[in-house]
């Protein structure tokens, strides 16, 4: 008797008939083969799964889905009004602040957009007689759709034909995105207005102005540039740019500015006059003009031989800040009763009577321009020496009582290098601990070796820091901490080294009422010795902007120094990030 074949309902899915297909195979004697193939096909798992998707796409069409209003935005809009129009509850409270929260909002009105099919801008018709217009010249209408955005390319007028060829397409920009306009493209109309008797500037703006959708009529470049892909060169801007103010530039609005400071990712060199880069972090994709270091450095020669380069002075060397004119006086050897080998006050902070210090007027004739340094992401690993941090300060900033505080509150992680000193030995004073105590004999072999990053004399005595006492420091896997004149980071700023360099200033008051705070405690204004006058506030501000002038390019970290203790604090997490984070530093330090 055969059995009944099961009955389908009309809601029955694919998957489902085909499991009850399954159910039904009887292999017989003649297609046992082929019956248990056809089993196995129809009982495999990932085919089941595959009907399932595929009705509940089925499902999902005949249901044809919509969205439930087209204005989500204003209907939040009403509903925070209306809660705002009296006392709120704590649910209330937070219901509006859900509602005015910028993420929402945006979501909302994306879901509008799409709500709404409203996908602008509407690209019109393409016209029908081009091909008429320039007999049988090879034509290319190119129709790209940009908002306030720069098109981003340049153009220029071949000075041999007069045809107003695209000169370079910038990164990231409008064009570049379209894949549609390359270099040597030779341009005709654009928005259907001929551009073959406009001068450059016209053109410039012509384009400027569109909005939405912009035509341009071309003919190709018979060879188009390559596709580069964006190239990984980083260079730490050295000097300040505004493209505004440059009267080079062959497009002020596609030049990029920047800061001193700022790591900018050069895309492209292609053109030896002018790169095209973007300031890293930059939300903005679109790369910029800026110009090459070859060209920054011909145009600052040109200007220096013409006179016009700016030389700032030398800064003036700070005088005795804090010092203790007492011959025998050890106070400044300790902080909170414990004794910091290096913070001498005879070496480090009363430099008045300081003679043939190291590194003094080497400036002068260096022809060095500074104009960018290619740089890198590094991070010191756990089995690598820890980097040096090297303070500079102007005058006021105190920077020996800083050192010494920080050191003091965690000696087994940071310390100070050693000096040297000529100085004789005290009754309680150790070789090796307070100073390496030498002869002026060997200091003077040491200078003539070039063994110190800084030497002077004080009082008839010889005073230097040595490479080797900063080597001794890192020998025991410890954080060397050195405050010298700017002078010395030329010195410093080594592979071996890699060193991590902190600009100290103090706060300085803007007026006389606010003078009080330079005159606290702790300050940076010397308050331990008195009111600070204007005088002394000029100089305060000077020296600050020539060590600035001189010296900020090699600067890592500038730190304002309101109070000893905020500055300390400060400090210490530079220094804790400095072992866990990752720094930009001179490519040159981390190529093997």
């Amino acid at each position: 008797m055969k059995e009944a074949m099961p009955v389908l309902t009309a809601g029955a899915g694919l998957h489902e008939t085909l499991a009850l297909l399954t159910s039904q195979l009887r292999p017989d004697a003649n297609h046992k083969e082929d019956m248990v193939f056809l089993k196995d096909v129809f009982s495999e798992r990932s085919l089941a799964y595959l009907m399932k998707i595929h009705e509940k796409l089925r499902q999902y069409e005949r249901q044809s889905p919509a969205p439930i209003l087209h204005s989500a935005s204003s209907l939040a809009e009403d509903v925070a009004e209306e809660l705002q129009g009296g006392p709120m509850s704590t649910e209330e409270k937070e219901l509006l602040h859900l509602l005015t929260s910028p993420h929402l909002r945006a979501v909302l009105s994306v879901h509008d957009t799409v709500a709404q099919k409203n996908f602008d801008p509407v690209l019109p018709p393409l016209p029908d007689d081009f091909e008429d217009e320039l007999d049988e010249e090879s034509v290319k209408i190119v129709r790209l759709v940009k908002n306030k955005e720069p098109l981003g390319a340049t153009i220029r007028r071949d000075e041999a034909t007069g045809v107003v060829i695209v000169a370079r397409i910038m990164r990231g920009g409008a064009a570049d995105r379209s894949g549609l306009v390359h270099v040597g493209d030779e341009l005709r109309e654009v928005n259907g207005v001929s551009v073959i008797q406009k001068r450059p500037d016209e053109i410039s703006q012509l384009l400027s102005q569109s909005q939405g959708s912009i035509t341009l009529k071309i003919i190709p470049a018979i060879k188009e540039e390559d596709r580069l892909k964006d190239s990984k060169v980083y260079m730490r801007a050295l000097f300040d740019y505004t493209p505004l103010d440059d009267k080079a530039t062959p497009c002020q609005e596609a030049g990029l500015p920047f800061k001193r400071g700022d790591i900018l990712q050069v895309v492209t060199q292609d053109d030896p006059t002018w790169w095209q880069a973007k300031r890293v972090g930059d939300s903005n994709l679109r790369a910029g003009l800026v110009p090459s270091k070859q060209f920054q450095e011909r145009r600052l020669a040109y200007r220096m031989k013409m006179g016009t380069l700016p030389n700032p002075k030398s800064p003036k060397k700070p005088a005795s800040e804090e010092g203790c004119d007492r011959e025998d006086c050890d106070c400044e050897g300790y902080f909170n009763g414990q004794y910091i080998a290096g913070l001498r006050r005879s070496f480090r902070l009363s430099r008045k009577d300081r003679r043939g210090s190291s590194g003094e007027g080497s400036e002068s004739g260096d022809q060095e321009f500074l104009t960018y340094e290619e740089v890198t992401r590094f991070q010191q690993r756990p089995n690598e020496r820890p980097r040096l941090v090297v303070l500079i300060g102007s005058l006021g900033a105190r920077i020996n009582e800083l050192k010494q505080r920080v050191i003091a509150e965690n000696p087994h992680r940071y310390a100070v290098a050693v000096p040297h000193t000529t100085r004789p030995k005290k009754t309680q004073e150790k070789d090796g601990v307070e100073y390496h105590f030498v002869t002026k004999q060997q200091f003077d072999a040491d200078v003539l070796n070039n063994k110190f990053i800084e030497h002077g004399e004080y009082k008839e005595n010889q005073y230097g820091t040595s490479i080797e006492a900063i080597r001794s420091v890192q020998a025991r896997n410890k954080m060397c901490i050195v405050d010298v004149q700017p002078e010395a980071l030329k010195r410093l700023r080594t592979a071996e080294f890699k060193p991590y360099v902190v600009f100290v200033k103090p706060r300085i008051p803007e007026s006389r009422r606010r003078r009080s705070a330079a005159t606290s405690p702790g300050g940076g204004g010397g308050g331990e010795h008195g009111r600070v006058t204007d005088e002394d506030l000029q100089e305060m501000r000077q020296s600050a902007v020539q060590i600035d002038q001189l010296y900020g390019h090699l600067v890592d970290r500038v730190l304002i120094k309101e109070d000893s203790a905020s500055a300390c604090t400060e400090l210490k997490g530079i220094l804790e990030r400095l072992e866990r984070e990752s720094f930009w530093v001179p490519i040159s330090w981390v190529r093997t």
